[in-house]
């Protein structure tokens, strides 16, 4: 059970001691005060480490007050941050800081931390349709677990064309972010995502606007009855997989789909086993070691120079997490 706080610290600090015997194991934080509060986050983090270290906390904040110390105490908790990236107008364009990004994400990744990226298009003064792309390409570069678009989740209204932002692109705007949902977000694409589409050489962006239409023509677009969030993820792999060997053929490189497919299909079977505790057995091409070595991260000299190696794989789950062993 989850539930969600808008509401003060005192608050949340003082219901805390309740929620174990409520069966709630999740909480997540949305208040744009909290999350702009680094001494609130931290008392929060602390109380939650000393009287209910299992709760799950899902924390939205300011990139502004993520550093070191902050860091040192999300490793204490059961935690995934929710981040917003937006930007500030500036003489008619919209704006955002590339540098804070880089560097908290660079602080969260090194700690192997659970985060995610808030993005919005269209709402802000001086957006438009590139700058919206760059945003998500910029994003994408930078390893989040997920990005979440408020827009697709009716928690606003729909923004309304300006002289910068046409209709026709913020109904492309709309779709590319649907595509980043299924794909990528449910999809749980972020070990293999980058190192996919680098053979491709297209950006996220473009790549997301092509399975949009991938989408369309198979009946699971945004104006379809699919709904990523209630498709279960092996569903969704074989969508991945599916668009995956459609655009390597296109590049003219189907001899890397083997190695692309087994690191879909093994990233996939320790997401499920972590996240579901279910057990898979692979059919794999190459060695799982070899796969889920730094190797894997360029596919071209990989395929190149590691060889393949029929392997038959069982995932499966272990105290410690999930865990793999040839058969």
């Amino acid at each position: 059970m989850s539930t969600e706080y808008d509401f003060s610290m005192d608050s949340i600090l003082r219901e805390l001691p309740t929620f174990r015997e409520r069966g709630i194991t999740e909480l997540a934080l949305h208040d744009k005060k909290i999350a702009s509060d680094k001494n609130a986050i931290a008392t929060i983090c602390r109380a939650v480490q000393k009287i209910y270290p299992d709760l799950f906390l899902l924390i939205s904040v300011q990139p502004q007050v993520i550093d070191r110390s902050l860091v040192e105490i999300f490793q204490s908790v059961c935690c995934s941050l929710e981040i917003p990236m937006r930007g500030t107008e500036k003489g008619g364009a919209l704006l955002f800081d590339r540098k804070l990004y880089s560097s908290r994400a660079d602080l969260l990744n090194r700690e192997s931390l659970v985060f995610g990226f808030d993005l919005e298009y269209g709402l802000q003064g001086g957006d438009s349709f590139k700058s919206f792309r760059d945003r998500l390409d910029f994003a994408m570069k930078l390893y989040p677990n997920h990005i979440d678009f408020a827009q697709l989740e009716g928690k606003m209204e729909l923004p309304k064309s300006t002289g910068t932002y046409s209709s026709k692109d913020l109904e492309y705007s709309r779709e590319m972010a649907f595509a980043c949902q299924t794909f990528y977000s449910e999809g749980r694409a972020v070990p293999w995502f980058n190192s996919a589409i680098r053979e491709l050489h297209i950006s996220p962006s473009a790549f997301f606007s092509d399975f949009s239409e991938w989408q369309r023509c198979n009946n699971c677009s945004l104006d379809s009855d699919f709904r990523p969030s209630a498709a279960s993820h092996a569903e969704i792999e074989k969508m991945q997989l599916n668009f995956l060997k459609q655009k390597y053929a296109e590049k003219h490189k189907p001899m890397l789909f083997d190695a692309v497919s087994d690191l879909v299909r093994l990233n996939g079977a320790f997401s499920r086993a972590a996240a579901e505790g279910e057990e898979t057995i692979l059919e794999l091409s190459y060695n799982p070691d070899d796969l889920l070595s730094p190797d894997s991260e360029n596919l071209a000299r990989f395929a190149d120079s590691v060889p393949m190696e029929s392997s038959r794989v069982r995932v499966f789950v272990t105290d410690d997490g999930p865990d793999y062993r040839i058969l």
